[in-house]
């Protein structure tokens, strides 16, 4: 079962995604920041794959990705960044950043699970 950990700082869209991939079947912890995140991914939880949202407080998603493609244990985690910035802006920083993918929020499930199964 793959492993996923959504980062994102607001609640609902924080229950809303997780609950989207437990019912498609993967394994999710949740972190509500970037800093936060770090007890799971490199903890024991060792996502496979995390979705992030891209303005968070204290450390926004895309510079958390430059500071992981920095360290050994998470440079090759795939990341996806999500978030209600338009389309266009968000790739621009999903591709700056060293992003795999993006998605634009609200998530739909058959998006999301096309997302991951494509960078997994």
């Amino acid at each position: 079962m793959k492993r996923i950990l959504v980062i994102d700082d607001e609640a609902v869209s924080l229950a809303m995604t997780s609950d989207m991939l437990q019912e498609a079947g993967y394994e999710v912890e949740t972190a509500d920041s970037a800093l936060g995140a770090n007890e799971h991914i490199y903890g024991s939880f060792r996502p496979d794959i995390i979705l992030m949202d891209v303005m968070m407080p204290f450390l926004d998603g895309d510079k958390k990705i430059d500071l992981m493609k920095k360290r050994e244990a998470s440079r090759n985690i795939p990341v996806i960044l999500i978030s209600a910035k338009p389309e266009d802006e968000l790739e621009t920083i999903a591709r700056n950043s060293g992003a795999d993918a993006f998605l634009t929020k609200p998530l739909e499930k058959s998006s999301l699970v096309a997302a991951i199964r494509r960078n997994t």
